[in-house]
C-alpha cells in the first residue's frame, strides 16, 4: 500500500503540473493480478484496484492500518468496473456484474476477489 500526506494548501498554489500529478494523481490502480492501494492521510482516505484474473486475490492487511484484518475498524464499497466476477465475504459469495456495487462492512474478516473468466 502506497502511503500520501497532507499537502499544505499554501504550497499547492505554487506546485507545477508535474508536482500536482505526482501529488495527487493515482496510476497503476487496475494492475492484472494485483491489488493496489493509496492511502492517502486527507480524511484517511483509502482508493484501491484489485484484478483478479486466473487465481484469486485476497484483501490483505497493511502495517498502516494497524489493524489485525483490513476492515477492522474501517468499511468498503466496491464497484465492479470491468467483467463478471464475485467477492466473497466471509464465506458468503456475491456475484457482481460490470457496474454492480457492493458494501461491506466494519468487522468482514475475509474478502476475497475473483474473476469468472
Amino acid at each position: 500500500m502506497e502511503s500520501r500526506y497532507a499537502s499544505n494548501p499554501e504550497a499547492v498554489k505554487h506546485y507545477d503540473t508535474e508536482l500536482l500529478r505526482r501529488e495527487f494523481l493515482v496510476e497503476n490502480l487496475m494492475t492484472p493480478g494485483k491489488i493496489y492501494f493509496v492511502y492517502s492521510h486527507y480524511d484517511r482516505f483509502i482508493i484501491g484496484g484489485v484484478v483478479p484474473q486466473a487465481k484469486p486475490l485476497a484483501l490483505p492487511t497493511y502495517p498502516q492500518l494497524r489493524a489485525n484484518y483490513f476492515l477492522e475498524r474501517r468499511e468498503m464499497g466496491v464497484i465492479n468496473v470491468g467483467a463478471t466476477g464475485s467477492v466473497v465475504v466471509d464465506g458468503e459469495t456475491f456475484t457482481l456484474q460490470n457496474k454492480d456495487c457492493l458494501y461491506i462492512g466494519k468487522g468482514a474478516k475475509a474478502v476475497v476477489f475473483q474473476s469468472s473468466q
